[in-house]
């Protein structure tokens, strides 16, 4: 599947291209991505397209992007976190490309996390996520990965991981009275949610 770009973007370091993002009610968002093999991963195409799904998640400020959200249907989604200011109490992450993905909970115990994602713009809510989770997936390289992830870094995994399967946040919310855009979040939300979020990162470090 050819993925989009905006022809006037480029990201900030560099001349790679930022890719449009699908809002939610696109098909490609609903459908599950397809496995790949290391002969595909291994292609420049591959490997360009990854670039560009990194530069494309920084310019937008993301805390994770995933191929689907940009019109492609690879099972590749990446991640980081830094000083993040659309999520400021975020543990870091370094850049973690994951390919192929799985992520299956380790523990029972849940916690409540306020959402967003940049395929449903102004919108959060809160998903129970597992607080611990492991992740099997390969690198960019097609070299293995497995870890376990912990703590509110946990969400942000699951999180990418769902789109990859065809779901997005919204589907996860079973009390929709916590739906707000971001400004009612600010106001309302934010000073509690960030409270229990700190509490989290306290136990797990992450």
């Amino acid at each position: 599947m050819v993925h989009r770009t905006f022809e006037s973007k480029v990201s900030e370091d560099s001349n790679v291209p930022i890719l449009e993002i699908a809002p939610i009610g696109e098909p490609i968002l609903r459908r599950p991505a397809r496995v790949i093999d290391r002969d595909e991963l291994a292609s420049e195409a591959t490997q360009s397209f990854i670039d560009d799904l990194i530069a494309t998640m920084r310019h937008a400020k993301g805390a994770g992007l995933a191929a689907t959200q940009v019109y492609d249907d690879r099972r590749i989604c990446v991640i980081e976190v830094g000083d993040n200011p659309r999520y400021p109490y975020k543990p870091k992450i370094p850049l973690t490309v994951l390919v192929n993905p799985t992520v299956t909970p380790i523990t029972e115990e849940t916690f409540a996390n306020y959402e967003g994602c940049l395929s449903v713009p102004d919108l959060r809510g809160v998903v129970d996520r597992a607080v611990g989770v492991k992740v099997e997936a390969w690198d960019r390289h097609g070299e293995p990965i497995e870890r376990e992830i912990w703590g509110l870094s946990a969400g942000t995994f699951q999180h990418e991981v769902d789109h990859l399967d065809g779901l997005l946040f919204v589907d996860r919310v079973t009390d929709t009275t916590t739906l707000c855009t971001w400004k009612a979040f600010e106001r309302h939300h934010r000073e509690a949610f960030v409270t229990r979020v700190e509490a989290l990162v306290s136990r797990f470090g992450s």
